[in-house]
């Protein structure tokens, strides 16, 4: 076995048995800020499977979610029949938005991919992949190019989400009865 399948399985242990280690980790997690810009992946080989390279111009956001239904706003011209409801199911994974939100917050990069590191009662947090825009990386930069990546459902989360993970007979069809609905919605 290699180091990085030892790695993978410690880290896996430690969540399911509840290990004091990841308990502290999370402890720390909680006092920081919502998005903060970490040193290194804290699970190294999921992260170099999604595109991690330990070179300039890429680094690691970890971001801190809540997890649960998302809050509806109250209207603001009266109450209606069709506002009286308070949460509301949003069209993203908790994972896609934690990606929009590192790419609002650091604006010269681009989100490559993200991954789930951990999580409580109350939050989850993921560590998302970035990579500055004038990285010198032939594979780097070719993803990089393509500017609001995140924001038009063009990373893995993303992709997910809109239904195209799918592939195969019949599939299609999920895809744009997807659109469909959207658009009954519209009308």
């Amino acid at each position: 076995m290699g180091a990085y399948k030892y790695i993978r399985e410690t880290l896996k242990n430690e969540y399911k048995e509840g290990d004091e280690i990841y308990k502290q980790k999370l402890i720390e997690w909680r006092k920081e800020p919502v998005i903060v810009k970490v040193e290194r992946p804290s699970n190294l080989p999921r992260a170099r499977s999604l595109g991690y390279k330990a070179k300039q111009g890429v680094f690691i956001v970890r971001v801190r979610l809540r997890k649960g239904l998302r809050k509806r706003r109250n209207p603001r011209a009266g109450r209606k029949a069709r506002h009286a409801f308070f949460y509301k199911q949003t069209g993203l994974s908790l994972r896609a938005i934690a990606e929009q939100r590192a790419a609002r917050k650091h604006t010269n990069a681009e989100v490559i991919n993200s991954y789930w590191v951990g999580e409580d009662g109350r939050f989850k947090w993921f560590e998302v992949i970035m990579a500055d825009r004038a990285i010198k990386d032939d594979y780097l930069s070719k993803i990089v190019s393509r500017k609001g990546r995140a924001f038009r459902g063009l990373t893995s989360a993303g992709r997910k989400v809109r239904g195209l993970r799918a592939k195969g007979k019949r599939k299609q069809r999920k895809r744009s009865k997807k659109k469909e609905k959207k658009n009954m919605h519209k009308k």
